[in-house]
Order: C-alpha cells, then structure tokens, then sequence
C-alpha cells in the first residue's frame, strides 16, 4: 500500500483535499478510495471544500488500470463502482460549497469527480472529458447524471457517448466548466475564491439550492438577518454613504 495518497489540509474555514498520485498521474486506486473516505471525515465541519490535484499534469486521470484490471468479474467491478460512486456522492453532498481545481486534466473517472463538485475552476491549459468510451465502457461513478444536470441531456450524450475531450475555453462555454484562469495565476486563484465562498454564508444557499421548503428557505434567511455577521457589514455599508 502507498503513503500518502491523498493529503488533507484545513487552512481556516476552508478544506483542501488533494489526490497525490502524480507518478500515476493520480489516478484512483482502491486504497485511494479509502484515503478519500478518511479525508472526507477529516474535512467535515469546514464551510468549503476544494479538491484537487498533486503537480500540474492532472486532475484525477481516472481509475488506476494497472491496479483495476484485476477485476474481472461483474460482482469486483460493481463493487469497485458503487465504492467510487459513494464517495462522490459524499463529494456532491457536503453541506458547504465544493470547488473543484483542476490543476491538471479530468479525464474519464476524473470527470466524474469533478462533476460532483458544486463548482469547477480549471487552469486555461487543461482538458476534460468523459472519455471511458474509448475502453468500451461507461461512467459509473455517478457523473453521467450529473453531466446531465450541467449541459443537458443531448449534450451529455453526445460528449460521453463519443468521449470527447474539451479544452478548458470550450468546457466553459458549454458549462461544463465554470471559470477558467490563466495558469499562472490558477493556485493563487482558485484558493482565494474558495476562501471567499468559506467566509460567506454560500452553505445555506447551497442547501436552498437543494430543494427545501419555501418556510425553511425564509428561515434560513431570517437567521442569517439576525446574525452579528449581517449587522456587521451591513453596518459598513451604511457607514460608507454617509
């Protein structure tokens, strides 16, 4: 089993998962899977989390083959897949916003992750793209639905029936990609949104964001109204057009 494959750091408010594989282009393999679920238990009770990527090469290249072509049955291969599935599930549902960074490409499996991200912020020399195809073979960690939600279904299908691979200016501009950067000022970039969205109250949007009753919504932002942290800046504000 490797060391360190997956490093969490909790700088303030804000979580930082990275996937450290970069000798396999860090590519998911089963003890990364358990590494993750760790980082994720780590990472609870932050108000952001950001995933990313060891060096600047990739992202998350997706699943370990070496490592995953000993799986030769339906029943290794399903439960390899719900594992994964599972875990972007956990991704997808922590209770403050997600950013994704790619540092690096996202391709296959690393598409999956990223998609489960709220929010995907990319380096302008990156590509992405759902690209199992070219194995004979689908997404199965729960980013064909989500592809769906993001572009739309004919979209989807079409980018994850012939595993087309976009580059970062067209990811965005089809939404599958939110903010593109120049790589020079990437690191610095993605970290100071993430913090942005750690210092605001961006969780309890997200969870409206959801799907929750109209009572709930209005309550959240009641509470929010009667928080020091509101009178505080909405004090600033008044102050300055004085």
């Amino acid at each position: 089993m490797e060391n360190d494959l997956v490093d969490l750091e909790l700088d303030g408010e804000l979580a930082v998962i990275t996937i450290d594989r970069p000798h396999a282009r860090n590519a998911i393999s089963l003890d990364t899977m358990d590494e993750l679920d760790k980082a994720l238990d780590g990472a609870a009770g932050s108000r952001a989390l950001a995933i990313t990527g060891a060096g600047d090469r990739a992202f998350v290249s997706g699943g370990d083959l070496k490592e995953l072509a000993a799986l030769r049955t339906e029943r290794e291969a399903g439960a390899m897949a719900w594992r994964m599935r599972s875990i972007c599930d956990r991704i997808a549902g922590f209770p403050g916003p997600v950013i994704a960074a790619l540092n690096g490409h996202a391709l296959g499996g690393g598409a999956e992750v990223a998609v489960s991200a709220d929010i995907r912020i990319a380096a302008d020399d990156v590509k992405i793209g759902f690209n199992q195809v070219a194995l004979e073979i689908m997404p199965a960690w729960g980013g064909a639905e989500r592809l769906v939600t993001l572009v739309g279904r004919s979209r989807a299908l079409l980018l994850a029936g012939t595993g087309r691979v976009l580059d970062a200016a067209e990811a965005e501009r089809v939404g599958l990609v939110d903010q593109v950067l120049p790589r020079a000022e990437f690191a610095d970039g993605w970290r100071a949104l993430a913090h942005t969205l750690a210092g605001r109250p961006a969780g309890e949007i997200k969870r409206v964001m959801g799907g929750v009753p109209a009572t709930e919504a209005v309550a959240a932002f009641a509470r929010l109204w009667v928080a020091e942290e509101h009178w505080a800046a909405a004090d600033k504000v008044m102050n300055k057009k004085k």
